[in-house]
């Protein structure tokens, strides 16, 4: 039985016990919430065949986006990621053991440092990026031009709509 399968059974079985729900609601967001799960478990396989979880490459592409000289502060990257700068520590600190980024003083400021792509981290981030969009690329390459179009409209009106409330 395959995902969509074992999705129609369970809303199938919420039909017989409680009618009064809705199911086509339900059917949707579990299946967007299925959708997501198989494309993060891609990702994070992505990730491992680099030595790091998904959450540390999330903070080399943050840097490699960028640009030259691959530099940002801590608090840059953490408001780059929605997450705080408490959350940050623990990945630099695995990232700068891996020899991915290294600490450096900031310019403007001696008593702060930033976070900088070491060389290592800027060809790894090169490669993991061109490999992690060719994955994109095959994820998205069963839908149309239109149907991409269209799940691109609708969940940005997901999204917005789930931020107002």
């Amino acid at each position: 039985m395959d995902d969509n399968d074992r999705i129609d059974a369970l809303v199938g079985q919420w039909a017989q016990q409680r009618p009064d729900v809705d199911r086509e609601a339900m059917a949707l967001l579990a299946r967007l919430n299925r959708a997501t799960e198989l494309v993060n478990a891609r990702t994070e396989a992505l990730s491992r065949d680099y030595g790091v979880n998904k959450g540390d490459g999330d903070v080399v592409f943050a840097l490699r986006r960028s640009g030259p000289p691959y530099r940002l502060s801590p608090t840059a990257i953490a408001r780059a990621l929605l997450m705080t700068t408490g959350t940050m520590t623990g990945r630099l600190d695995r990232l700068e053991k891996r020899g991915v980024i290294a600490r450096v003083p900031n310019p403007q400021d001696r008593r702060s440092l930033d976070i900088e792509l070491t060389p290592e981290g800027l060809r790894m981030a090169d490669e993991a990026v061109s490999r992690h969009n060719a994955t994109l690329r095959e994820i998205a390459g069963g839908l149309s031009d239109t149907d991409r179009a269209d799940l691109d409209r609708v969940t940005r009106r997901l999204i917005a709509g789930l931020g107002e409330r």
